[in-house]
């Protein structure tokens, strides 16, 4: 009796493990056979121009998506969206009309399992900061890459003023993106006392925010 039930200790242990390791390596059931497929889709539709490994080495141009600043600042919803909806100008085609919802579903998946946590960012709340003088900081600071009025550049800056991305992003996510940059990509952090070349305040980031935000345009 002691022995059957020191074999179903064992056996419990086993399985524990195993448990924990497959968690840990990103196998997850139903999430990881989502992470699959995705993978197939983004390889067919988004490796040429984001790169293989998502950090911007495609082909074509395309922004790096594997940054931890970037997946922890966007939920699932807003890449459905970014995805869905595109910046056909920006030569981000919109493939809503191309992928089934679970396909685009499961692309975010794919993506989403590069993110190796939860990053943690200072955001003012709430966000309130003056158009005027966060041009006059947008035209020192930013224009070189992202361009007269937020119009961007190929292989500079993304089009900030394009309606697609005002209408998906939030205040707080365009300040967190402002603050902390993106990785493997020419946007470093601008918060004083981080690593990149800029040092803008806090209330400078905000000003910025509120002139990015004023170049949404009415319906």
């Amino acid at each position: 009796m002691k022995k059957k039930v020191l074999i179903g200790f064992y056996i419990l242990i086993v399985l524990i493990g195993l448990a924990v390791f497959m968690t840990a390596n990103g196998f997850q059931g139903k999430n990881a056979q989502a992470v699959q497929a995705g993978e197939k889709v983004y390889k067919q539709q988004c490796a040429i121009c984001h790169g293989d490994n998502g950090k911007g080495e495609g082909a074509n141009a395309g922004t790096s998506l594997n940054s931890q600043v970037f997946l922890s600042s966007a939920s699932d919803d807003d890449l459905v969206n970014y995805i869905a909806e595109g910046r056909p100008e920006a030569a981000m085609p919109a493939y809503g009309p191309r992928l089934s919802k679970e396909e685009l579903k499961n692309v975010v998946a794919f993506i989403r399992d590069w993110q190796k946590g939860e990053m943690k960012f200072d955001v003012p709340d709430p966000i309130a900061g003056n158009a005027e003088t966060g041009e006059k900081i947008y035209k020192r600071s930013c224009i070189q890459c992202h361009g007269e009025g937020g119009a961007g550049k190929p292989k500079m800056g993304t089009v900030l003023a394009h309606p697609n991305y005002l209408k998906y992003s939030t205040d707080q996510q365009i300040w967190i993106n402002t603050a902390y940059g993106r990785e493997n990509t020419r946007m470093a952090p601008s918060l004083k006392g981080l690593d990149g070349v800029r040092q803008l305040s806090k209330k400078d980031i905000s000003d910025v925010v509120a002139y990015i935000r004023s170049l949404e345009k009415e319906e």
